[in-house]
C-alpha cells in the first residue's frame, strides 16, 4: 500500500481525484488588490492588515507575496502573530494592534516589532523600558478618535502631552485612529472623526499620520495621510455597504457533488424538513458544510430566497438547511453532462462574493473569510 498523501496545502498543481472540497487562494489577485490600493493611497505608505492568519486566507502564504510586491510595513492583532510574521519576513515593520501588556516590553524588543500604545499607561511603561535598557525603540501611539474602542482618549492626551520625561526616550513613528462608519462614505461621523483626529494628534509630537483602513482609503486623499492599512479589501472583500466591489475575488471555494437524485413534488429536503418541493427535482449532494465554514444560517425554507452556488453559468439554490458536512442544491435546470457526480460546485469565488454570501448570512466578508476551516484541501495559485 503506498502511503498516504499528506493533507493540508497544495500550490499551483491539480486538485487530485479524491479531494471532495477545494478552498484556492489566488495571490495574483492579492497582489493586485494592494497595487490597487496603493495606487489609490497616492503619495501615502501602503502597508498590509494581515491579522487572524491574514484573514484566514493564510499569513505564511500572503506576507510574502505582499512583500515581493513592494509592502514593507504590516499590521497584526497579537504578539504571537507578530512573532510568526518577523520568521516570515525579517526585515519588514511590523506593529502590533493590541499594544502593550504589563511587563511584555522586552518581547517586543527580542523580535523588532513595534507595539501600538492605546493607553497614557502603555507609553509610561515603554518609555520606562527604553529608559531603563538606554534604548530608543520605535511605536505607534493610538487615538481614540471617537469608536470608543482601543486608544488614547483626550484625557489620556492631556495627561500625556507635557509630560517632558516620556518623549524623549522612545521613537515615536506613527500616529493613528481607526474609522468608524468608512464603510458607509456619507456617515458624518468620518469627518468629525477625521477632525478630533487632526486636534488631538497636534498635541503630540509629530511624526507620520495613519487613519485609513479599506474602506477608509475609498473616501479619498484626504484621509490617507502618511500610510494607509487596507485588510478586507487586499482579500478580495468588500470594503463599503453599497456599489460594485473594485477588488478581485481571492478566494475561490469549490464542492464536490457526491450524488444527484430525483425527486418528486411534496416531498421535503434536509433536517427539519424544512423544506418542501413544489416540483419534480433533481437534487445535487455538496460536499461543503458549516465544518467547512458555510454558515448554518445560509440554510432555506419554504418561502425564502437565499444563496446560490454556481456549475458554470448555471446558478444552483441551495435547498434546506446546511448540515455540517453537506448542502444540497437544485440541479434541475443543469445539464446532466455538467451536474453529474464528481462534478464540481462553486460555492465562493467569481460568481459569488464574500459580501454577497454575508449578506445572505447576516453577517459581513471578514467573518466569511475568517471562518474558513482547514478541512478543504487549501491550493495556493499564482504569486
Amino acid at each position: 500500500m503506498s502511503p498516504a498523501r499528506p493533507r493540508g496545502e497544495t500550490s499551483n498543481s491539480p486538485v487530485d481525484a479524491d479531494e471532495s472540497a477545494v478552498l484556492t487562494i489566488d495571490l495574483d489577485a492579492l497582489v493586485a488588490n494592494y497595487r490597487h490600493l496603493r495606487d489609490l493611497a497616492g503619495s501615502a505608505e501602503c502597508a498590509a492588515v494581515v491579522k487572524a492568519d491574514a484573514y484566514g486566507l493564510g499569513m505564511a502564504r500572503a506576507a510574502p507575496a505582499l512583500w515581493r510586491a513592494g509592502c514593507k510595513t504590516f499590521f497584526v492583532a497579537t504578539l504571537g502573530e507578530a512573532e510568526d510574521l518577523r520568521a516570515l519576513l525579517p526585515d519588514v515593520v511590523i506593529y502590533v494592534f493590541s499594544g502593550l501588556l504589563p511587563g511584555m516590553a522586552d518581547a517586543y524588543r527580542a523580535s523588532a516589532v513595534r507595539p501600538v500604545l492605546n493607553s497614557a499607561d502603555e507609553i509610561r511603561e515603554w518609555a520606562e523600558f527604553c529608559a531603563r535598557i538606554g534604548e530608543k525603540l520605535p511605536c505607534a501611539v493610538h487615538i481614540d478618535s471617537g469608536m470608543n474602542r482601543l486608544g488614547l482618549s483626550a484625557a489620556d492626551v492631556d495627561a500625556v502631552e507635557q509630560a517632558s520625561d516620556l518623549w524623549p526616550g522612545l521613537a515615536l513613528s506613527l500616529v493613528m485612529s481607526h474609522l468608524a462608519c468608512a464603510d458607509e462614505p456619507e456617515h458624518q461621523k468620518n469627518i468629525a472623526q477625521r477632525m478630533t483626529f487632526d486636534s488631538l494628534r497636534a498635541r503630540l509630537p509629530q511624526t507620520l499620520a495613519s487613519l485609513a483602513n479599506s474602506a477608509g482609503i475609498l473616501l479619498g486623499p484626504d484621509f490617507a495621510y502618511d500610510l494607509v492599512r487596507p485588510g478586507i479589501a487586499l482579500y478580495g472583500g468588500h470594503p463599503q455597504r453599497r456599489g460594485p466591489n473594485p477588488f478581485r475575488a481571492v478566494v475561490h471555494l469549490n464542492g464536490r457533488i457526491l450524488q444527484v437524485r430525483d425527486v418528486p413534488p411534496g416531498e421535503t429536503v434536509g433536517y427539519g424538513a424544512t423544506r418542501t418541493l413544489k416540483r419534480r427535482s433533481r437534487i445535487a449532494v455538496v460536499s461543503v458544510g458549516y465544518a467547512d465554514g458555510l454558515f448554518r444560517t445560509l440554510s432555506r425554507a419554504d418561502g425564502e430566497e437565499g444563496p446560490v452556488g454556481y456549475i458554470g453559468a448555471h446558478p444552483v439554490p441551495i435547498l434546506g438547511r446546511v448540515s455540517m458536512d453537506l448542502i444540497t442544491m437544485d440541479v434541475t435546470g443543469v445539464p446532466e453532462s455538467l451536474s453529474h457526480r464528481g462534478a464540481w460546485v462553486e460555492i465562493l469565488g467569481p460568481n459569488v462574493s464574500a459580501h454577497e454570501l454575508a449578506a445572505h448570512a447576516g453577517t459581513i466578508d471578514y467573518e466569511v473569510l475568517t471562518s474558513l476551516s482547514r478541512r478543504a484541501l487549501r491550493r495556493y495559485i499564482g504569486g
